[in-house]
């Protein structure tokens, strides 16, 4: 099958190495130094699923029409990279491999002839260089669409994407992404400390603001009437009774997610962007929450603060100690 994948990073990288490996004629989309080390020498995959060095055809945009496309940029190059590629996809299957609550929407606005699907995924993997990237953490792909139940031509790509790498179809696919935006509330802080995912987690300070930010996440998600989907073993009711415990007893849901993770040190999607020296995708995580807040008529000062922090790294290049930041946070914490 021809494949295209537009975004050739860690998530990109890793399905376009997988497909290659299990037949599929592919191509992606890169630029700059990316799409000079794809045309040198591929994707070299190591970790995870094993290791993997595929040749995919990479240009800066398509050039002839897929039978499915994957986006698996950033949250916030999404409309670009869509809009630059869409008189070639516009009428065929598009996948959004994304963060964040707007991609599936993006894609059919500007794709108002193809049929869209959301896919979520909980692979974890580094972008060490162009052409490099080292599963942290293999994990399932979630695949759907809407809120009503899994359809045929979900399916139908499920099975396509499952011959590559560990894929399920879910029903309420909308309400899964709410979960999964609970589940990157592991980004911010990694992205302001410079600390990987497990050493904020271990920290007690910063697993406390991390805790909170979760439980705001899940109470913006109750007022805006989000019945969170199945996903990492989080269902809505697991959601709603985390989002009543006190602070102290909520941190056992941070501290699970760091047993799953293994000891491979996992920097997260945020602070890979960082140290790139690029834009982050923050504004569709916690700015997100933000957003819903607001427009729920709630308050969110902690995932306000975090999006602020991240942007404030973003500007500097300095990374901030975990007393700056439990400064900055705890006049929140007990204001609660």
């Amino acid at each position: 099958m021809r494949i295209a994948v537009i975004g050739a990073g860690a998530l990109g990288g890793t399905f376009a190495t997988l497909l290659t490996r299990a037949g599929h004629e592919v191509t992606v989309t890169a630029r700059g130094a990316g799409l000079a080390a794809i045309r040198a020498d591929g994707i070299r995959l190591r970790g995870g699923f094993g290791e993997a060095h595929a040749r995919p055809a990479v240009l800066e945009r398509l050039v002839e029409r897929p039978e499915l496309t994957l986006v698996c940029t950033k949250a916030q190059d999404a409309e670009a990279a869509i809009g630059e590629n869409a008189v070639m996809i516009n009428g065929s299957p598009v996948i959004v491999v994304q963060n964040g609550l707007d991609g599936v929407q993006t894609a059919k606005r500007l794709l108002p002839h193809s049929e869209c699907f959301g896919a979520l995924s909980i692979i974890a993997a580094n972008y060490t260089e162009p052409g490099q990237v080292t599963v942290t953490t293999a994990a399932p792909t979630y695949l759907g669409r809407g809120d009503g139940p899994i359809d045929q031509e979900t399916r139908r790509w499920q099975r396509v994407l499952n011959e590559a790498v560990p894929t399920r179809a879910i029903e309420n696919f909308i309400g899964a992404q709410w979960t999964k935006l609970i589940v990157n509330m592991l980004n911010a802080l990694p992205a302001i400390t410079g600390l990987s995912v497990q050493q904020v987690i271990a920290h007690p300070g910063l697993r406390r603001v991390m805790t909170a930010s979760m439980r705001e996440a899940v109470r913006v998600g109750a007022g805006r009437n989000v019945r969170f989907g199945a996903l990492q073993s989080l269902s809505n009711r697991s959601l709603r009774v985390f989002a009543r415990l006190p602070l102290w007893a909520g941190q056992i849901l941070p501290l699970r997610m760091r047993r799953r993770m293994g000891a491979v040190p996992n920097r997260g999607s945020t602070l890979q962007s960082i140290t790139r020296g690029q834009r982050t995708e923050i504004d569709f995580l916690n700015g997100a929450i933000v957003r819903e807040a607001t427009a729920a008529g709630l308050p969110a000062p902690i995932n306000t603060l975090l999006t602020a922090l991240v942007h404030e790294v973003e500007r500097s290049g300095a990374f901030l100690t975990p007393a700056a930041v439990l400064t900055r946070a705890d006049v929140l914490l007990h204001a609660e």
